[in-house]
């Protein structure tokens, strides 16, 4: 960058721009040091009228203080050196002194005759800009010009020797000659009707124009040309002269700095590194390079941390990845490898040493002989031959101290080849690209870590319910705003019923991943305890707000959790009941066997973490065969509708097919919601009941008795005889035993018996009490309080819940393997 700089600054600097050679004051002095012609610029300079000046001597009104022998030994030395610059004081005709920087320079005719052009800029007039060093020369004194001389008939009279340099044409060929006719195709039309214009008014003027120089035939220049018109004694035209200048170093100088100027607004618009990779390539084409490429270490693209070091064997098969590619040919290919596919290094070819050494590589002229790396590869001398590959440059893209990939530049069309120049801007171009395209990388990285997160803690298959169906379906978001916090789960709970949730947690990427697997897990461990739907949010409120109070520098972890929307709902079987309630969520969608679709009226509570708003459960019949699907409000809200639109979109969707597949049915409702936000996670949850068969399920009424425990015990025998579980029958007598007693003794009411088999064995006992068992640690002289332990170690798990008449307390068994 600092090269660059330095390189830009000279070239803007290093040459007059359009606006400061048209200021210069232009006098011509024949070879007696007469003054021969004069300009108006230079009567404006010092004052004085091309009627006072031509025909006297010019060191009459030029220097100051200065003898006749000191003037004498000044044209020697002009002679001698075949000119002169620097600065000097001149005369102003008013009396005042001005600070002048003056340029003499040889000018030569027909027949080897002599004359001078005396050019002169006002320094305390230059810009700083234009300026520079402890003497504010003027630019047009250090900068070679090129002058001709031409009559008013536009014929060349006088020339210097620098013109020849500027655009080939030697002097014998130029004198006597006008301009279309020693120079045909320059422009040259165009620049003698300027110089008309400058004959027949007098002001000067400015034009620039491109040229290819005799001796440089493949490197174009860009010329700055200013007219004169030059005044006899009497301030009628004499002719014209033009001073040009070479501003090639200036012209690029800009086309750099534009270039690099819409590097900062093309390159990076998105965190997809193809996409950077490509913008890259579309920018340096054709601004830079006929045809560009981007190939990218194939960790980029996965978002993987930079290897310690990039294979650079005859294995960088599959090392490398284009992705990248941009050509003045469109539709052309250049190179047998294609966007997106793994490309070959050869061994052999400047990209391994440019790899191993993180430095650039340019090749001015692309050398395909034999004996070359490109020879040793026939496939690419096959293309760059068929293609006009003439000049090449290599650069590494490095960002933070690793090797991202490689980025070459090749030029076919545009005949000049690469230089030192063209490099530098190369390598800028590559820096800053290699920002964005590590930033994309390190954000690839992390979106893959959220979604890796989110997948692992959502649910990773929703098998084994004997009481419903589900089938789920998860879009995160696209890569511009990253994964969200969208999470869904179906957890068995006590007494064949199951409990459906679906939340979306605010925000994107790992943060909200993470608060995602917070409530999620929050959620299950209080379904564990049995708790309603509106109980549960209730719960769940109280531990986001407690997060957000307890840990204030949480920042946007704690944002995300507080926000949050959830649905819970839990299926009875048994009684064909749904409960549910919600917390700022969307509502289900209930589908009833006969495909009549209904929102229930929820109340909707506020999101999860404000407080204040308690939340309400409502039970609704679900019959066997009905369909409920949770969802989040990416699936049915946009920018451009209302969610109501989406709502019923959805309810329709359910409604035509109610009976297909689960799975299908997820697939379709997707299909059909082709507008969901693509800034927002997509989550839908379908789950269809399943009944138990009547005989999976039987209850027995027992009165308040504790001789009825014997009864009870011969009630399960039977019950799990007829089953054929008759395996599990000494160990379910026995905590049905210990059940009945506890709620004989400790309950209230009527007590009730009831046995279910689904995937599990469940013993539940019912009474109208409002205490629950607990389970003690007893020593070895009481008489009670056995009961719960006895129960806990023959069953799977047990537990109890509040119903509407009282508790239940239950306990589940796993059912033997089958044959």
């Amino acid at each position: 960058m600092i090269a660059l700089t330095k390189i830009l600054r000279y070239s803007l600097t290093g040459a007059p721009s359009l606006r400061e050679v048209p200021d210069a004051a232009i006098a011509m002095i024949d070879g007696d040091g007469t003054v021969v012609g004069w300009t108006s610029t230079a009567q404006r300079l010092v004052g004085y009228s091309a009627r006072e000046v031509v025909g006297r001597p010019a060191w009459s009104v030029m220097p100051l203080s200065r003898s006749m022998s000191q003037v004498q030994a000044f044209v020697e030395e002009c002679r001698a050196r075949g000119g002169w610059s620097g600065t000097t004081a001149v005369r102003h005709r008013d009396g005042h002194t001005l600070h002048v920087g003056v340029r003499i320079s040889l000018l030569w005719g027909l027949d080897g005759n002599v004359h001078w052009l005396v050019s002169g800029t006002d320094i305390a007039a230059l810009s700083p800009v234009a300026t520079s060093g402890s003497v504010r020369e003027s630019l047009l004194v250090r900068t070679p010009i090129g002058i001709v001389v031409r009559d008013r008939e536009l014929r060349c009279t006088w020339v210097n020797d620098v013109m020849e340099r500027l655009d080939g044409v030697p002097h014998d060929w130029r004198l006597g000659r006008r301009l279309t006719d020693s120079l045909p195709g320059f422009e040259s039309e165009a620049l003698e009707a300027v110089m008309q214009q400058v004959l027949k008014s007098g002001t000067p003027t400015a034009h620039e124009c491109r040229t290819w120089p005799l001796e440089d035939q493949h490197r174009e220049h860009a010329l700055a040309a200013s007219f004169f018109c030059l005044h006899d004694g009497h301030g009628r035209p004499l002719g014209v002269c033009s001073v040009s200048v070479d501003v090639t170093g200036s012209r690029r100088a800009h086309e750099r700095l534009a270039i690099l100027s819409e590097a900062s607004t093309r390159i990076g618009s998105s965190l997809d590194v193809m996409q950077t990779s490509q913008e890259m390539a579309d920018l340096a084409v054709p601004l830079l390079a006929d045809y560009a490429v981007v190939d990218l270490a194939d960790f980029v693209p996965r978002g993987e941390a930079p290897a310690a070091h990039i294979r650079t064997t005859g294995e960088c098969r599959q090392t490398f990845r284009r992705a990248g590619v941009s050509s003045i040919h469109l539709g052309t290919p250049e190179s047998p490898w294609a966007r997106g596919e793994s490309i070959f290094v050869p061994p052999t070819s400047p990209w391994i040493r440019v790899l191993s050494s993180g430095n650039s590589h340019l090749e001015p002229v692309l050398d395909t002989s034999a004996g070359t790396w490109v020879g040793q590869d026939p496939a690419r001398a096959r293309a760059i031959r068929e293609n006009g590959m003439h000049s090449m440059m290599l650069v590494p893209i490095l960002a933070r101290h690793a090797v991202l990939g490689v980025a070459l530049f090749i030029r076919t069309e545009n005949p000049e080849p690469f230089q030192e120049d063209d490099l530098l801007l190369a390598e800028e171009l590559v820096t800053r690209a290699a920002l964005s395209l590590d930033n994309a990388r390190q954000y690839t990285r992390e979106h893959t870590t959220a979604l890796t997160l989110q997948r692992n803690l959502l649910p990773q298959h929703l098998r084994g319910m004997t009481t419903v169906e589900a089938a789920s379906r998860y879009l995160p978001a696209d890569a511009y705003n990253g994964v969200g916090g969208d999470w869904f789960d179906v957890i068995p709970l006590s007494g064949a019923r199951v409990a459906l949730v679906v939340g979306d947690v605010v925000g994107h990427g790992i943060n909200a991943a993470a608060t995602m697997g917070i409530l999620r897990t929050a959620v299950r461990t209080l379904a564990d305890m049995d708790l309603s739907p509106d109980e549960l949010l209730s719960h769940l409120d109280d531990t986001v707000r407690r997060q957000a109070e307890e840990d204030p520098d949480a920042g946007d972890a704690a944002m995300a959790a507080v926000g949050a929307t959830c649905v819970y709902a839990v299926y009875d079987p048994v009684h064909q009941q749904c409960t549910m309630a919600r917390a700022g969520h969307p509502p289900p969608a209930i589908v009833d066997p006969q495909g009549k679709v209904t929102f229930p009226h929820l109340p909707s509570g506020a999101p999860l973490g404000v407080g204040s708003v308690p939340f309400e459960s409502v039970t609704v019949e679900l019959p066997d065969g009905a369909l409920l699907a949770l969802y989040t409000d990416g699936l049915v809200e946009a920018r451009d509708r209302d969610i109501d639109i989406g709502m019923r979109q959805l309810g329709s969707t359910l409604a035509a097919q109610p009976h297909r597949p689960l799975e299908a049915l997820c697939s379709a409702v997707i299909e059909a919601l082709p507008t969901q936000s693509p800034s927002d996670d997509v989550t839908l949850l379908l789950a269809r009941t399943r009944s138990p068969n009547p005989v999976q399920t039987v209850s027995w009424d027992l009165p308040r008795d504790p001789a009825v425990v014997r009864r009870a015990r011969g009630l399960v025998t039977r019950q799990l005889t007829g089953w054929g579980l008759e395996d599990l029958a000494m160990d379910t007598e026995l905590i049905a035993s210990e059940l009945v007693t506890n709620a004989i003794r400790h309950g209230a009411g009527p007590v009730s018996l009831r046995l279910i088999k689904h995937r599990l064995l469940t013993c539940e006992v019912c009474d109208a009490g409002k205490s629950f068992p607990r389970l003690r640690h007893t020593c070895s002289s009481d008489e009670t309080g056995r009961g719960i332990l006895l129960v806990s170690q023959l069953s799977r798990r047990w537990g109890s819940r509040w119903t509407t008449g009282g508790k239940v307390v239950w306990a589940e068994q796993d059912l033997p393997r089958q044959g």
